[in-house]
Formats: C-alpha cells, structure tokens, sequence
C-alpha cells in the first residue's frame, strides 16, 4: 500500500509544516504524540472542578476554559463562535459546528502555540500537565456502531469457524456492521470488570458462568461530528465531511458467550459489557499527510455507485500504525515490561473507509448524531503476526501466545492489561500520535 506524496495530498496548510516548532518543549520531542502538527481535542476535570475542554501539546494540555477568550481576542467573528463552546467545556457543541468552524480553531490554536507566538505570555498561565488530570470521555456518545471493514480479521476468523467459506459473500459489497452499546463505553483506564453469561460447551446444556475466552479487539473509533436529517443519507462525496476524528477502541469481547448466543442476531452480552476509548480525539485535519488510496485486490467489485467517489477512492485511506501490548500482573510485580502482541497498518487492514461506513450508515435514511461513535472492527494485518486480537494470534485457544518469563496466553486473564498504541509517520511530515488506550481486567462479580 503506498502512500500518496504531500504534492497529491488534499488539506495541507501551514498546520502540517513539519519543521514549524512550540514555544511548549515537550511538544518538540522526537518521540511525542502531540506535537504542534497534531492538536487533538479531549475533555478533562481537576479537583473541585468541572469538564473542561483541552487541546493536548507535548505532555501539556491547553485547558481551553482559560485559553478561549485570548483566542478569540486574536480573531474574528467566525473564530468567536467556533471557540465559544470550547471555552464552556462543550467539545460536543463544537463538533457540531462543522468543518470550517474546525479549522479555523486548528490554525488559531497552531499559530498560538508555535514558537515566537505573541500569544505566548497570555496562554503560558492556560496549560496543565497532563498526569495532574482526569481525562473523561470527550463527549457524551449517544448511539455506538461497531463495523467490520478488517478484511484479513474478517477473513482468519471466519477461516477459524467456516474453512470452507471464510468471507461471506455481502463482505465486498457494503460495509458490515451492527449496533453496539453506547452506556458501556468506557475512556482509557478505567478497569474492565469480567461478565457473566451463558456458555454452552461442545454438546452440553448452557451454564450461567464468567467468560473463560475473554479478548481485545483493536479498533479504532471515528466520531460523528454534525449530524444528518432523519430520513436524507448523506452523499458518499460529502460523508467524511461528517466525522471530526478518531481515536483508539478495544472493543472487549467473550468469545464463548459470542459463540453460543451470536446466531441469528448477532453479538450481545457477548460484547456490550465494555467498550474503551482513548481520551483524545485526533481529527482528520491532523491525519491530512498521512492519507492514501484505497487499493482492492484486482478481481474485487467496485462499491456500488452510492459508496464510490473518485476523491474517496484516491484519498480516502490513512496509514496509521498499530501496536497492542499486553502487561500481566505478573509482569508488572517483577518489574517487567509489557509484551508487544502484533503491529499493523490501518491503511493495510481496512477494506471500507470512513466516508463509505458514514455513506452506508445513512444510506437508508437513519439519522447520526453529534457524538455518535462509528467503530472500525478488528483492524487486522495480512501476516497472522499482525492479528488484532488473541482469537487470532492464538487461533481460537489451539496455539498460546508466549508471553515470556513462563507466561503464555489463549486470552485474557484477570489482572491483564492490555494497551492499545497507533501513530501516522512519514517522509516530509511530523510523526503524530493518537496516544493510548489501557484497560485492566478485574475478576468477576462473585
């Protein structure tokens, strides 16, 4: 999959420069997710006080409570209305104003930030460290969709349980997905507690029990920025134009409770139990250098005219590296690192993109709201090594991961943590970074 070049790439502008630095230093470290180039917006609280919205820089955050009123002193009517929501802690009202109203804060905040700013003085009182936070979710979500555009995730599985028929034959001809549980979703760190359901084994009446096949699912989540009218779709050129970022998504899931209850109407209990998120929301204004074609293996259909756009097709995609790591208990009482599990490209796993899920979604008239939470599925590589889940790197429970130190796993035991990490990096642009997600799974009720 090649990446398309800067000369090619839509959006650009003096956000992107790569060599542009902040008067923030720790916003200059090679190895930050949150250079100046980036900006994502996430909503916090400190002691005694409520939500704020923020902007993270290096290991900073611009609390935006604070900041807004001297942004808006340096702009014009446009950069008022767009900051006046963020300045009252509602990053919901301002996903809702839309692109020009995003870009618009994106270079107010770039130039603000960036060394030699006049602005430095005034917004230096505005930062807070980051580990002297609680990060929240960034707003509240009012409806989940788990999708299914990894192809080699949709591919092995299906492969682990129809060797025959691995890749159902609607896979290539719209974007799967289902509705989740929004009450569920959790922000990063927030500890994940085991469920019980129903678990039937092999010819045996069901028991009510604790999940034994407990995983992750890498993913990553776009969230939905303004909304559409109940009853119009949203046109496949204008789709993308809806979502205002992404973040980070572990999509929790029992694997012996998906098995027994998933026919005829999908996951239940097996998955609405917990969903995490990364608490920072990296937008697509950010991700501009690092986008790419959406390449289909020759042979495969061409999306039908509703989720075909020519701009989409050559730009639509985003190359963004993941990593899973996994941390046992007993890792962290040795002193031990956590374990890398597999890397992976979204541009490589993805087979739909964000504006043909968005195109697709509506595409019957359903309405998405400001907040809304699209997730990608399982975004697998084509190498088994580069699997997103333990149902995969451990082919159903049939071959443990080595974990070393004499630790091995077919999935997830009490006291695993696992992280979730992604970044976009290339020739001619800033490393950028979309942090991380953790989740640390606690016994189940007794």
């Amino acid at each position: 999959m090649s990446v398309a070049s800067p000369a090619d790439t839509p959006e650009l502008d003096a956000t992107h420069d790569p060599q542009a630095c902040s008067w923030v230093d720790s916003a200059n470290r090679a190895d930050t997710d949150f250079p100046l180039q980036n900006l994502p917006f996430g909503r916090f609280t400190r002691a005694g006080q409520g939500a704020c919205a923020g902007v993270a820089i290096g290991e900073l955050i611009l609390d935006l409570s604070r900041a807004a009123p001297r942004l808006a002193d340096s702009g014009d009517d446009a950069l008022r209305t767009a900051l006046a929501p963020l300045g009252r802690g509602d990053l919901a009202g301002f996903m809702a104003l839309g692109d020009a109203a995003w870009r618009a804060v994106r270079v107010a905040v770039s130039r603000a930030l960036r060394s030699g700013s006049v602005l430095q003085q005034a917004l230096a009182g505005c930062l807070v460290a980051q580990a002297d936070v609680q990060m929240l979710l960034p707003c509240r979500i009012g409806d989940y969709t788990d999708f299914y555009t990894g192809i080699h995730h949709a591919t092995a599985v299906g492969r682990l349980f129809r060797p025959d028929n691995p890749l159902l034959p609607n896979y290539k001809w719209m974007p799967i997905g289902y509705h989740g549980r929004a009450s569920s979703i959790v922000p990063s760190g927030r500890p994940v507690r085991r469920p019980r359901a129903q678990i039937r084994a092999d010819a045996q009446d069901p028991r009510f029990a604790p999940t034994q096949r407990l995983d992750y699912e890498f993913e990553l989540g776009a969230y939905i920025g303004p909304g559409n009218t109940l009853g119009e779709g949203v046109d496949i050129a204008r789709a993308e134009r809806q979502v205002f970022g992404v973040c980070l998504l572990n999509d929790w899931s029992a694997r012996d409770v998906q098995a027994w209850e998933y026919q005829p109407l999908g996951p239940f209990l097996a998955k609405n139990f917990a969903t995490s998120v990364s608490p920072w929301v990296v937008t697509l204004q950010a991700l501009a250098p690092f986008r790419t074609a959406l390449l289909r293996p020759p042979g495969d259909p061409q999306p039908l005219p509703y989720l075909h756009d020519a701009h989409n097709m050559a730009h639509g995609a985003f190359s963004v590296r993941l990593e899973a790591w996994l941390h046992s208990a007993l890792a962290r009482e040795r002193g031990e690192p956590p374990v890398l599990l597999s890397r992976a490209d979204w541009a490589e796993a993805g087979y739909w993109t964000l504006a043909q899920m968005v195109a697709h979604h509506t595409c019957g008239g359903c309405n998405l709201q400001t907040g809304d939470l699209l997730g990608t599925g399982t975004l697998s590589g084509p190498r088994p090594e580069q699997a997103g889940s333990l149902l995969e790197l451990g082919q159903a429970g049939r071959t443990p991961v080595a974990l070393g130190g004499g630790e091995q796993r077919s999935f997830l035991l009490d006291g695993d943590t696992v992280i979730l990490r992604a970044w976009a990096e290339r020739d001619g642009a800033r490393r950028i970074g979309l942090g991380e997600c953790r989740g640390t799974v606690l016994p189940a009720p007794l």
